[in-house]
């Protein structure tokens, strides 16, 4: 789980996960979760004194979350506004083009496939040479691509997920450990 260093308005320093935030304005103090929907923990205090305990109970409810809700999904979900076709986010074309050597045209969809902690990949989707081209072959064409694009970006979600959580178990053992060191 990735951690960053706050100072607050009293100048005390803490290590806040990420999707935690700090609110200091004028009466209203204290630690906001911004995982599956919003909450505020507030420190109850005008001087800053309550800060820790509401930042603990701030990352006790994220990683409960974490355990429970998926990970957020970073993909595009809406085309461009600049996108010029009809086509589904993540699938363009078609693409002519003539093979090296080769004299007929060929048409394909390219299809780019996410992948979690990786760059995405570019795949093609045959329709056919100019001579064999035809609507029906292209609307084949096009469910395909859309099923390829559709299986990456579930398997994209499932692992960022278990990435996500994967990191929030470190944590919590890592916040046994040092509770461990303190009391003994």
């Amino acid at each position: 789980m990735k951690l960053r260093t706050i100072a607050i308005f009293t100048g005390a320093t803490f290590e806040v996960p990420q999707c935690i935030q700090r609110i200091d304005h004028r009466a209203t103090h204290g630690w906001q979760l911004r995982y599956g929907g919003t909450k505020l923990y507030s420190d109850h205090s005008n001087d800053g004194s309550g800060a820790a305990a509401s930042l603990e109970a701030a990352t006790k409810e994220l990683l409960k979350r974490i355990a429970l809700l998926p990970a957020p999904s970073l993909l595009q979900r809406a085309p461009s506004v600049s996108k010029t076709s009809d086509l589904p986010v993540g699938i363009s074309g078609p693409v002519l083009r003539v093979r090296r050597g080769g004299r007929t045209h060929d048409c394909s969809l390219s299809v780019l496939i996410p992948r979690f902690g990786q760059k995405p990949r570019r795949r093609t989707v045959y329709i056919g040479t100019e001579n064999t081209y035809t609507e029906a072959r292209f609307e084949a064409a096009l469910a395909k691509a859309i099923l390829m694009r559709t299986e990456a970006e579930e398997a994209y979600e499932v692992a960022t997920t278990r990435a996500r959580r994967a990191g929030a178990r470190e944590h919590k053992k890592q916040v046994r450990e040092a509770k461990a060191l303190t009391t003994a």
